[in-house]
């Protein structure tokens, strides 16, 4: 039976020099995928929000969404280390409540740790949910909940002056009890800098090399098709295959090809006749 994975798996990744590959998933055949796949972690993004709801963004996402996807995405992957996101306001307005929802991923859903958006302004919210024995991984840089106050969904970091606001987010929140993080969008040479002053393992979302790196699946497979980062690496069109298994399917109904015998169920050899007589009865 696999032995499911845990923090000291993944902190004997980075030691060992081996590379932490994740990706979001949102349902239970595509955890399932994952982990046929050999995938070591999974992030029950909010960025379901727009993957799964078609919402503009992930603001609108809730905790009961977020712990609905998370208990699917645990039944489909049981062997790897599944984090549940943070929904916007299920932690900024308290430690009570920061702690009070990340223990909800845990009792719920049965996730490993839970990840939340912010460096320095979310220190405390932090250290409360690790106090509460819950793992916890940060995530700098471009935070997509406080997109507004970053000026849209940009790459952070890139003058000196905001570089430096990054690291000390990067260092807030290691101060702060967690045991990974997450850098998205920010050039190479920052991320660089923050690994190389944190003892904790730095993943990487659009920001170049690190311990290991994170793609959303939807983008990752060609699937969402509102708009693709920079950073993205397709490995495959689902869209163009989905829409055009479509496409071949309404041909086939339209033209009374489907279906065809071999799609029926028969009845029993003899059944029918007695059949017709009951009806005529």
């Amino acid at each position: 039976m696999a032995k499911r994975k845990s923090l000291f798996d993944l902190y004997k990744m980075r030691d060992a020099g081996e590379q932490i590959a994740w990706l979001t998933a949102y349902d239970f055949p595509t955890a399932q995928f994952a982990e046929a796949a050999g995938l070591d972690m999974l992030l029950v993004g909010d960025s379901l929000g727009m993957c799964i709801y078609g919402y503009n963004g992930t603001v609108p996402v809730t905790m009961d969404q977020c712990i609905v996807h998370s208990e699917a995405v645990r039944r489909g992957a049981p062997n790897l280390f599944v984090v549940g996101d943070m929904p916007f306001l299920s932690y900024q307005t308290s430690d009570a409540d920061a702690v009070l929802n990340a223990g909800r991923f845990l009792k719920e859903a049965d996730v490993d740790a839970i990840k939340l958006e912010g460096g320095v302004r979310v220190a405390s919210r932090i250290k409360a949910i690790t106090e509460a024995g819950i793992v916890v991984i940060g995530h700098i840089g471009l935070t997509p909940q406080s997109s507004g106050q970053l000026g849209g969904h940009k790459a952070q970091g890139r003058t000196a002056d905001a570089a430096k606001l990054v690291v000390e987010d990067a260092l807030a929140v290691e101060k702060a009890g967690a045991r990974l993080l997450l850098v998205e969008a920010v050039p190479p040479e920052v991320t660089a800098y923050i690994k190389s002053v944190l003892g904790i393992p730095v993943l990487s979302i659009g920001a170049g090399p690190c311990d290991g790196q994170l793609l959303i699946v939807s983008d990752m497979i060609g699937e969402f098709q509102a708009f693709t980062p920079k950073f993205v690496k397709k490995y495959a069109n689902v869209a163009e295959v989905s829409i055009n298994a479509m496409a071949e399917y309404v041909k086939d109904v339209k033209a009374r090809s489907f279906p065809a015998e071999e799609h029926f169920y028969k009845m029993i050899a003899g059944e029918e006749d007695k059949f017709l007589k009951l009806m005529k009865n």
